[in-house]
């Protein structure tokens, strides 16, 4: 079994690591998640630079200190949460070689993240995993502005390594560096960027830009990528989470995967089963299904959720239940959703440990 050796432990590859976008994973605690077989974090750089201060997470001990978590934690970027704001309104932030300059809301002072600053703020953290700085794009983006995506995130993956380099030689353990590949859905563009991130070096690499198509299925280019990488080079399909696509892009080479989507699907009462036990499915084709809490057909039965699983709503909880703690808007319903859906995902990560695809 592989694994990704890190300052906080071995993470056994692959692995899905829960978006704990602002040092939380919303509805449950760390304890819950080491509960449901979690081994590793995704946290945001940039949301905890601003709530509550990356010098505030540091002064209380560093980001697994503050979240009470033991194991490792990667932190993304924040660019692309960055150049999103500047997409929605050009009043909240301009682009640059040097980086980005936004505020989060209008009426706050302006701020600036560059590569250097990039990397301070996730050391500042106390990360396992860090991400360079990345300029991501939309598919439909022009040529010039993919061309433009490619060079700035070079340039700004070489600033972020110096930095890195020179400031972590004072770490008591080394973290993890990452580069992003860019290029949309010109294969030329990602084989450029890609030989180029190669070039300069990185501990592994992650996926970047758009994964998913119009029709929700994934873009060509997510396995074109992956074969440009070294093989034995770690890679993260990044913002990469439906279970039939976490399977596919096994097959393919990455290793680690986040997302939202099972904490959010869990609030608003949508849980993923196994279509049977685990180990005797093949995950290359449709192998699980949803439950939709809220169904009123739910009312009467007595059943768990899902039979084959052990965690604490099963093991505990109807389905009849759950129905009723959505119904009176009781927050124990998304705390318990929560908890079978990263329990899900735990067990399709073991499975794929264990068998691949």
């Amino acid at each position: 079994m592989r694994a990704l050796l890190t300052g906080h432990g071995e993470l056994p590859l692959p692995a899905f690591l829960p978006d704990a976008t602002r040092g939380v994973l919303r509805m449950v605690g760390a304890e819950d998640a080491r509960e449901c077989g979690i081994g590793a974090l995704m946290v945001n750089a940039l949301h905890l630079s601003s709530h509550p201060g990356s010098s505030v997470v540091g002064k209380l001990g560093g980001i697994h200190r503050f979240m009470g978590w033991e194991g490792p934690v990667a932190s993304d970027s924040g660019g692309f949460q960055v150049l999103s704001l500047i997409t929605q309104s050009a009043s909240l932030g301009s682009l640059s070689d040097r980086g980005f300059t936004y505020r989060l809301a209008a009426g706050q002072p302006r701020k600036t993240l560059t590569p250097e600053k990039c990397i301070r703020l996730q050391l500042r953290l106390g990360s396992d995993l860090l991400f360079c700085l990345d300029q991501c794009t939309h598919p439909n983006d022009s040529a010039q502005r993919q061309r433009e995506s490619v060079e700035r995130t070079v340039r700004w993956a070489r600033e972020c390594k110096a930095a890195f380099e020179r400031a972590s030689e004072r770490e008591p353990t080394r973290p993890l560096l990452f580069a992003v590949v860019q290029g949309g859905n010109d294969a030329a563009l990602r084989q450029e960027c890609a030989e180029r991130l190669v070039e300069l070096g990185f501990d592994g690499y992650g996926y970047g830009g758009w994964p998913i198509d119009k029709g929700g299925q994934l873009v060509e280019m997510v396995e074109q990528v992956a074969r440009l990488l070294p093989a034995d080079a770690p890679k993260h399909a990044l913002g990469i989470g439906k279970p039939e696509h976490i399977g596919k892009c096994v097959e393919w080479g990455y290793d680690l995967f986040d997302c939202t989507l099972p904490t959010r699907d869990a609030r608003h009462g949508r849980l993923y089963v196994f279509d049977g036990p685990p180990e005797t499915l093949g995950l290359s084709g449709a192998f699980y299904h949803h439950h939709y809490a809220e169904d009123e057909k739910h009312t009467r039965d007595g059943r768990p959720v899902d039979e084959t699983c052990a965690c604490l709503c099963c093991r505990q909880y109807s389905r009849g239940y759950l129905r009723h703690l959505f119904a009176i808007h009781e927050p124990l319903a998304g705390r318990l959703a929560t908890i079978h859906n990263l329990t899900f995902y735990a067990r399709l990560m073991e499975r794929l440990q264990v068998d691949g695809p």
